[in-house]
């Protein structure tokens, strides 16, 4: 994992993609592609240090009925926000994710702990690739990195870790870094998170001594087994990265090569 210069108490597994090597040896700039997730928890301590980031643009994955159940994020200054909700109702995961994070009942979720969170969440991580709103979000946010307004961009879901982990996954295959490095960053997500997933479980086992722990656990991490599933998408349907990046997300050379000139140094 790569060393911080910063962290959010509040957002524990938020980092700059800084850093990492991109096409013809270049590095991500630092400070123009920062990963998060919703800013609703931060402290008061947190405020400055997210100031002195000073993002100009800040975008949404979360679906509105995500954001009425949560705090609002807490936004130092007056960035841009831009709401792309990547959403599937028919996968309620997504709404799974933020009951378990905030603490609500998980009653109505008896029938998706039966069938078995984790292949719920690779039949997400497939959707990421081929579901509507996931391919027209995900590409206009590759669009406005590459708009020299929208930076330093900020992004997020509920947790940070799924639907911004594959944002995070497209943006750097676009910017040509190596895949295990892509991989590396999508799995620094546990150890930043590990203290916060045990006080989440140890008060959901509080509230309902019956938890199945087993089938909460996998929603609160990533695995490669999620990612793979996504991998085997893109390449069930498109063939190859470059080609979901331009048929799938509507990504082209020229958009490629704006990015990389904006973003690499």
């Amino acid at each position: 994992m790569r060393a911080r210069e910063w962290d959010l108490v509040g957002a524990p597994n938020a980092r700059d993609l800084g850093g990492l090597v991109g096409a013809d040896g270049r590095r991500v700039r630092p400070g123009v592609l920062i990963r998060t997730p919703a800013l609703g928890r931060l402290t008061d301590e947190d405020l400055p240090v997210l100031a002195k980031l000073g993002p100009s643009c800040v975008v949404d994955l979360r679906d509105a009925s995500e954001q009425a159940v949560a705090p609002p994020d807490r936004l130092p200054g007056e960035p841009r926000v831009v709401h792309l909700p990547v959403h599937d109702a028919a996968h309620p995961v997504f709404t799974y994710v933020s009951a378990v994070l905030l603490g609500h009942d998980l009653g109505a979720y008896a029938e998706l702990a039966g069938q078995g969170t984790p292949a719920a969440m690779t039949a997400i991580y497939r959707w990421f690739v081929t579901g509507e709103s996931a391919r027209v979000g995900f590409g206009t946010a590759v669009r406005l990195a590459a708009e020299a307004d929208n930076l330093p961009l900020l992004y997020h879901c509920s947790a940070g870790k799924d639907r911004t982990g594959w944002l995070t996954v497209v943006l750097l295959h676009a910017l040509g870094v190596d895949e295990a490095a892509v991989r590396a960053d999508y799995l620094a997500n546990n150890p930043l998170t590990e203290s916060l997933r045990e006080v989440i479980l140890t008060a959901m086992r509080r509230r309902q001594p019956d938890l199945d722990v087993d089938a909460v656990r996998p929603v609160l991490e990533v695995r490669d087994e999620y990612l793979d599933a996504a991998y085997d998408e893109v390449r069930r349907v498109h063939g190859s990265f470059g080609a979901y990046l331009r048929d799938g997300l509507g990504v082209n050379d020229d958009l490629v090569t704006a990015l990389r000139a904006r973003l690499l140094e």
